[in-house]
């Protein structure tokens, strides 16, 4: 099925276990994951393989083809319109103040192409992560501090950043003005032991 529609399918996830009121490691231990992976999979953090995916699919006890229900495939069209109304906003666990909405995926040369407008509003907070890909932001509105591993790098409206997912990051906002960035994400598909890049 290749790898687009990463950050939909793991909202998805998401949302299907929360509905039957189940929790993260519950999931994982039935679908024989580590919590860590599937945290990250649901978060649309790192691009799950195909025996992985139907896993946790199973464990949820969701049927394949209603689970994938409503999911829009990428089309061959040769080109993708999205109006800034049709943008999904969502959420991430465990971060206060971040607002995502939703723009496009895109399987791309063998990588899955997220793309993102993300809101930070004051005083915003979330542990630093790491993704299984490479991260393009530049920021649309108002000033956002980027942690990066030791560095820390400060971002004003029309500034941009490029970097490897896998330095532990996180975006802060310090002023009491909100912020907003567009964010690509990059991810690199799972690697040949097949669990997205992280023991199962």
């Amino acid at each position: 099925m290749g790898y687009p529609l990463i950050g939909r399918i793991g909202q998805r996830i998401r949302e299907t276990r929360r509905r039957q009121g189940l929790k993260l490691h519950e999931v994982a231990e039935v679908a024989q994951v580590s919590k860590g992976l599937l945290s990250r999979i649901e978060n649309g953090r790192t691009v799950p393989s195909l025996p992985v995916l139907i896993a946790v699919i199973q464990a949820l006890k969701v049927e394949l083809s209603t689970f994938f229900e409503g999911l829009d495939m990428p089309s061959q069209a040769a080109f993708i319109h999205r109006k800034a109304s049709e943008y999904e906003p969502f959420e991430k666990e465990q971060a206060l103040g971040f607002l995502y909405h939703h723009i496009l995926s895109r399987n791309v040369l063998n990588l899955a192409l997220e793309a993102v407008i993300l809101d930070l509003a004051p005083g915003s907070q979330r542990k630093k992560i790491t993704t299984d890909g490479f991260e393009f932001k530049y920021v649309l509105k108002g000033e956002v501090t980027y942690q990066l591993g030791e560095e820390t790098v400060v971002l004003r409206q029309g500034d941009s950043l490029f970097f490897n997912g896998k330095i532990p990051h996180v975006p802060i906002n310090q002023t009491n003005e909100p912020a907003s960035m567009l964010v690509i994400y990059l991810l690199i598909p799972p690697n040949s032991n097949g669990n997205g890049g992280e023991n199962v």
